[in-house]
């Protein structure tokens, strides 16, 4: 469901004038997301955040399904504030506002989205707990298939 794969982004990747020591810490993270409504879905993923991912990561979500823009976005002293607006490359337009909470190694979200879906207004509620599981990520084949 793209729905829920933005919302998962705009949880994993919200932005703010802070710069990453003041952030989040590269390294291997482990996040489990949840679309709580319409449909309940958990997702756990983990990725590698390198140093210039960080900075990636604190300037907002886009996806290859959505381009968003946070005009209102901070990420500082351990509090998250998000609100703003996504669209597909069909058209279709996703309203994201989210707050939560954050250290150098872990970060908690909850986030609000609001969309149209065949005329007819859906919302929904997700949220994003995310903990840095180790200061090195694994060697990229190490986790290919055989």
């Amino acid at each position: 469901m793209k729905t829920a794969t933005l919302t998962a982004l705009a949880i994993l990747a919200l932005a703010g004038p802070a710069t990453a020591a003041e952030t989040i810490r590269p390294g291997y993270w482990e996040s489990t997301n949840r679309l709580l409504s319409p449909v309940r879905t958990t997702d756990v993923e983990r990725r590698c955040i390198t140093p210039a991912d960080v900075e990636k990561f604190l300037m907002g979500p886009s996806n290859r399904h959505y381009t968003c823009t946070y005009p209102t976005r901070s990420f500082a002293n351990g509090q998250i504030l998000l609100k703003g607006q996504c669209v597909s490359k069909k058209g279709r337009q996703v309203e994201v506002s989210g707050q939560g909470t954050y250290t150098p190694t872990n970060f908690k979200l909850t986030a609000n989205i609001a969309t149209t879906f065949l005329g007819l207004p859906v919302s929904g509620r997700a949220s994003t707990e995310a903990r840095r599981i180790g200061d090195t990520c694994p060697p990229k084949d190490a986790t290919a298939s055989d």
